[in-house]
C-alpha cells in the first residue's frame, strides 16, 4: 500500500471531520427545533422564572452549537479551490470542538428544564449533573483516555496532533 501524500492526508482529515459533523449536526438541529417550538406549546406559561432562564441558556447554546457545527461548510465555500485545506481542517476542528461543548451545555440545560418542570428541583439538579457526567464520559474522558491505549492507530494520532 502506498503512503498518502500530505495533500491526501488533509483531504482525508477533512472528509472524516465532515462525516463527524453530519452526525452532530443532526442531533443539535433536532434539539434546536424542539427548543424553538417549546414556548408555543401548552403548559409553557406555567414555567417558573428559573425554568425560563434555563430555557434561554439551552436555546442560545443550541443556536451557538448549530452555528459552529455548520460553519465549516461556509468556511469551505469561502476557501474553495484556494489550496488551503490545512487551514480549513484546523478551523473545522476548532468549530466542531466548540460546537460539541455548546451542544453539551444545551442538552444538559434541556434536561434540567424538563426535570425541573416535572420533579423537585434537587432531583432535577442531580439528574442534570448525572447527564453532564454521562456526556463528558463519552465525549471527553473516554476519547482522550483512548489516546494512550496503544500504537495501533499511529497515523490517526499524528493527524490529530496536526489538526489541533
Amino acid at each position: 500500500m502506498s503512503k498518502e501524500t500530505e495533500k491526501q492526508r488533509w483531504q482525508r482529515n477533512f472528509t472524516d471531520l465532515l462525516q463527524e459533523l453530519r452526525v452532530a449536526q443532526t442531533g443539535v438541529q433536532i434539539l434546536f427545533a424542539f427548543l424553538l417550538t417549546l414556548p408555543f406549546s401548552a403548559g409553557f406559561e406555567r414555567t417558573t422564572q428559573f425554568q425560563k432562564d434555563v430555557y434561554i441558556v439551552a436555546l442560545l447554546a443550541a443556536a451557538g452549537a448549530t452555528a459552529m457545527i455548520i460553519s465549516p461548510v461556509a468556511f469551505h465555500r469561502a476557501l474553495f479551490r484556494q489550496g488551503r485545506k490545512p487551514e480549513l481542517v484546523r478551523f473545522a476542528h476548532r468549530m466542531a470542538s466548540g460546537g460539541l461543548a455548546l451542544m453539551l451545555i444545551s442538552m444538559v440545560s434541556a434536561v434540567l428544564l424538563v426535570t425541573d418542570f416535572v420533579l423537585d428541583r434537587p432531583v432535577a439538579f442531580v439528574l442534570s449533573a448525572i447527564t453532564a457526567l454521562w456526556f463528558l464520559t463519552f465525549w471527553a474522558v473516554l476519547p482522550f483516555s483512548r489516546r494512550n491505549w496503544g500504537d495501533d492507530d499511529e497515523d490517526d494520532d499524528e493527524d490529530d496532533d496536526r489538526i489541533a
